[in-house]
């Protein structure tokens, strides 16, 4: 009398089916929907990966003068490290630029921090090297050569268990 109206055994076995392939599908159409978003995130811009690193610089992001030292503030943050020049406005680990003959003054304002800053292979400082330094040793040296250094600056804070260091990546653009 009622063989055209599935039982209620078939009704609740199409039921679950159809909820096992909806948790197959959303996870693919989730992951699918993040493959596309990454794809259209801008790809990160590193100045020395530009044909002219130079032309990035402008009156907004160049960092001292002749007569005025750039300061850079080297912290230990939350998660990681930041170094940030004294550029209004600038943000821990954005890239900035200095002309020859600046000095650039690293420091800490952070109490009970130490830091130590390795610029590429070849430093566009004098003295060249490693830079260390801490809250109560402020480290100076004068851009002497042009071109694009990427560089890491890593701070700790005195005393510091393990876990308590940490290092961020960045770069500085030295003009003429």
């Amino acid at each position: 009398m009622f063989k055209n109206y599935p039982s209620e055994v078939h009704v609740k076995a199409h039921y679950f089916s159809a909820i096992r392939r909806a948790g197959v599908l959303v996870p693919l159409i989730f992951l699918a929907n993040l493959g596309l978003a990454e794809d259209k995130k801008p790809n990160p811009k590193y100045a020395c990966s530009e044909p002219n690193p130079a032309a990035m610089c402008t009156p907004a992001n160049t960092c001292g003068s002749a007569t005025t030292p750039c300061v850079v503030d080297v912290k230990r943050t939350a998660n990681s490290a930041s170094a940030t020049p004294s550029i209004p406005g600038a943000k821990g680990n954005s890239t900035f630029c200095v002309k020859v003959g600046t000095t650039v003054v690293w420091k800490s304002s952070s109490k009970n921090v130490g830091f130590l800053v390795d610029v590429s292979e070849a430093s566009p400082f004098d003295p060249d090297g490693a830079i260390i330094g801490g809250s109560d040793r402020e480290k100076s040296v004068v851009a002497k050569r042009p071109g694009c250094f990427k560089y890491s600056a890593g701070a700790c804070v005195s005393g510091a268990i393990y876990g308590m260091c940490a290092t961020a990546n960045a770069e500085l653009i030295v003009i003429p």
